[in-house]
């Protein structure tokens, strides 16, 4: 009989873990479904879409040190913007232990600035997936990155 049991206890195991398995699965997907959903609607100038994807205290780093968006001001600044196209090239999605909160990053394709980085959070709403942070970068191969950011230093020295 204590062989039963603990048989029992493995299957409800390993039933509890596919469980788990699943959920990830689905939460990785909709995440996903998100940020792509995300990248359409900047693309197409649909800032209300943009905007209900992002949280209430959302943040949008952009590529200039000085860009530090919150939510509203970023739909002010991008409201009269006919949008910005980058394109998905991979992705790679990690959640927290209770599926509450996500982190990604995505290499993007833009056909005006080439290879850029996408980093971000979102947290788990009662309206679903919402985009806490984004932060939009462009890599700097090492073998260039000394050039570049002297030319940076350079520029804001100037100004």
């Amino acid at each position: 009989m204590k062989k039963f049991y603990i048989l029992v206890v493995v299957m409800i195991f390993q039933f509890a873990h596919a469980q788990n398995l699943e959920r990830i699965k689905s939460y990785i997907i909709e995440i996903g479904q998100v940020l792509d959903a995300y990248h359409a609607a900047a693309a197409e100038g649909d800032w209300s879409t943009y905007f209900d994807l992002m949280s209430e205290d959302g943040v949008f780093l952009g590529t200039d040190a000085s860009e530090r968006w919150i939510k509203n001001e970023f739909r002010a600044y991008a409201g009269n913007r006919t949008g910005w196209v980058y394109r998905p090239v991979s992705r790679n999605i990690n959640l927290t232990p209770d599926g509450m909160s996500a982190w990604f990053d995505e290499i993007l394709d833009s056909s005006s600035y080439g290879t850029s980085r996408g980093t971000g959070v979102l947290i788990r709403t009662n309206e679903g997936w919402k985009i806490s942070q984004y932060h939009l970068t462009f890599p700097i191969p090492n073998e260039l990155a000394r050039h570049v950011t002297d030319e940076i230093k350079a520029f804001e020295a100037g100004n």
